[in-house]
């Protein structure tokens, strides 16, 4: 069974979600819940990019008790020296730098050239490790990259002292094939490789984050960077909480677990939906309210009888719990399980009452409520 390692990035690339700012407090307040639950690194910030979070990655630096505190830096001395003066008082810091790789990065954004790229990330690594022991390196738009230069690149890396190399698909373009057979072919080319973590980060622009992380754990990778609610840059990044329960769930798959304690999962899922006002889409795995919410009668009647029948995770396993909404879906065994667990008795003749009625109002509203259900009793009870 390997062990994978859950690289939270919540604090930077979740953050960078148009609007998702948080304050210092809420950002310190989700770090040290982070920190209990057993993730292996937080990624903090970025220092270079604001003073606030500068300062704000010192002070989770100085309180995290287990996890690495790991600051986000380009390949420039500049940003390097602030992200190792951000982590310093961590007791497991980690410098982590970035460069594009892809051409139309290198040519467009950089302005630059594949060998000045290699150097410039070999001379940063260098830079880095001069000040901290854990250094990763990634290789920006990996996916949309030329293989044999990743593989030259993370070669020097390795050598210049990356202690983890990171493969981003930072545009969410690879498929899960694709992502396997990258990370594979990478196993096979990298010189050094036995000596580094392979790391993923992956972007859901076409809804394969989770599943494209999932590809490179298949193929070898050890690391998964990810987010709370799968928030992050357009369409976010791979979830967490996906990941978490995926291994975890399907350890046959995969061979695979971490240590995350994932009965944490729903309290930090809505403490990062309140710090960024990003409100988690209901029917969101893990973490949204219907992710384990049964309406149809069918299915109410299969997890009232055993709840495996439609739920192959346990509700209890994510800090969660099942509901069984009524509604003009759901079916009989649903219905007079809510009304016995009401307190409310009824005879044979008023049940089949009280079921018409019931049906009546689920045509006239979406849910039918508790108050809904003690009413349409006390109507069909009560003597005229």
């Amino acid at each position: 069974m390997h062990a994978i390692e859950i690289f939270d990035t919540t604090l930077r690339d979740g953050e960078q979600s148009p609007g998702a700012t948080m304050t210092p407090a809420a950002r310190l307040r989700i770090a040290r819940m982070l920190d209990t639950s057993g993730v292996d690194t937080i990624e903090a910030g970025f220092p270079a990019a604001s003073p606030t979070v500068a300062r704000s990655v010192v002070q989770i630096a100085a309180v995290a008790k287990t996890a690495r505190i790991a600051a986000l830096a380009r390949c420039l001395e500049s940003d390097i020296d602030r992200a190792v003066e951000a982590v310093g008082a961590a007791r497991r810091p980690r410098v982590h730098v970035f460069i594009a790789t892809s051409p139309v990065h290198v040519e467009h954004k950089l302005r630059s050239t594949p060998e000045r790229v290699l150097q410039q990330a070999v001379e940063a690594v260098r830079y880095a490790r001069r000040f901290c022991d854990d250094v990763e390196f990634s290789a920006e738009d990996a996916t949309r990259s030329d293989r044999a230069y990743l593989a030259r690149i993370f070669s020097a890396a390795i050598a210049a002292g990356a202690t983890t190399i990171n493969v981003p698909d930072t545009v969410g373009y690879a498929t899960p094939g694709e992502m396997e057979l990258l990370v594979s072919y990478l196993f096979e080319n990298v010189s050094g490789i036995e000596k580094a973590i392979v790391s993923v980060h992956t972007h859901d622009d076409l809804g394969m984050a989770t599943a494209n992380a999932l590809a490179a754990v298949r193929a070898g990778a050890r690391q998964i960077e990810c987010t709370i609610n799968g928030i992050g840059e357009r369409a976010g990044n791979c979830a967490l909480e996906e990941v978490v329960v995926a291994l975890r769930t399907r350890r046959d798959a995969f061979g695979a677990d971490v240590r995350f304690d994932a009965t944490t999962i729903q309290t930090i899922s809505r403490a990062v939906a309140r710090a960024t006002r990003m409100h988690v889409q209901k029917n969101k795995a893990i973490v949204g309210a219907n992710a384990f919410a049964h309406e149809s009668g069918i299915h109410q009647d299969g997890v009232l009888k055993a709840p495996s029948t439609y739920e192959i995770v346990d509700p209890r396993s994510v800090g969660g719990s099942s509901t069984l909404p009524l509604g003009r879906n759901s079916g009989r065994h649903a219905i007079f399980e809510r009304v016995a667990r009401l307190g409310i008795t009824l005879d044979a003749e008023t049940r089949a009452r009280f079921e018409a009625a019931f049906v009546a109002c689920a045509e006239r509203q979406a849910t039918v409520q508790d108050a809904d259900l003690r009413r349409l009793a006390t109507a069909l009870t009560t003597p005229t």
